[in-house]
């Protein structure tokens, strides 16, 4: 089975570093895990109207205030498929600053749209359009796009004026031989809202005997794309 990011590249997948199509090119059916640990040199924040809404963005794990430099992190990726038969990939990151603080999103590819959809959060509220391609670096640039609201009976489509459009860039440094990430969050009336750098190291988990860890799993799976 091809993974969810080689559907949506297609040939341009090869075009990425060897260590990014292992990062990306893994899927449910071949029970493993990658999970990096690394330092982010900067966790910042928006100017000080954005702190309120990055306060509401931690009760349900998707942004939070917190920032400084040097932060522990880690990122669990795990792919499996969900109640519904979606292959899904996990993204949760958990940073520990002075608060621990978690960043959950669940990745499927749409058969209905064609793309990636981003599920964030623990209870999978928001779901995001992503673009996907492949930087000079040979690396993973990931932009996201349209977002909608999905509670209950509810949904709509989430206005980008309370919201913010990611550009998130991840590559391998051969010179370092580590993993590098880069993360911005931008509102277009709001400006920069969130965002961290940083680089780590991965480990592979075999995930056939033990399966996925209760902890990464969202509390509740959404069916809307």
């Amino acid at each position: 089975m091809s993974s969810i990011y080689q559907r949506v590249l297609g040939s341009d997948f090869k075009k990425l570093h060897p260590k990014i199509q292992e990062r990306f090119g893994f899927s449910s059916q071949d029970g493993i895990a990658s999970i990096g640990t690394g330092i982010m040199d900067e966790l910042w924040r928006g100017r000080f109207y954005t702190v309120p809404f990055l306060y509401v963005g931690t009760w349900r794990r998707i942004m939070f205030p917190e920032h400084g430099n040097n932060i522990p992190f880690t990122i669990e990726n795990y792919a499996y498929q969900d109640q519904f038969g979606r292959e899904t990939v996990t993204w949760v990151r958990t940073f520990e600053g002075r608060k621990q603080r978690r960043f959950d999103a669940y990745m499927i590819f749409s058969e209905q749209r064609n793309r990636i959809v981003d599920y964030l959060g623990s209870h999978q509220h928001l779901a995001v359009d992503l673009d996907m391609s492949v930087d000079e670096r040979g690396g993973m640039r990931i932009r996201s796009g349209a977002q909608r609201f999905y509670e209950g009976p509810l949904g709509f489509s989430f206005p980008l004026f309370f919201s913010g459009i990611a550009d998130v860039c991840e590559w391998y440094d051969d010179d370092d031989e580590k993993y590098r990430i880069q993360v911005e969050v931008t509102n277009r009336t709001w400006g920069r809202l969130f965002g961290y750098r940083g680089s780590f190291d991965v480990v592979w988990r075999k995930t056939e005997e033990t399966g996925i860890p209760y902890y990464i799993k969202p509390l509740r799976e959404e069916r809307r794309e």
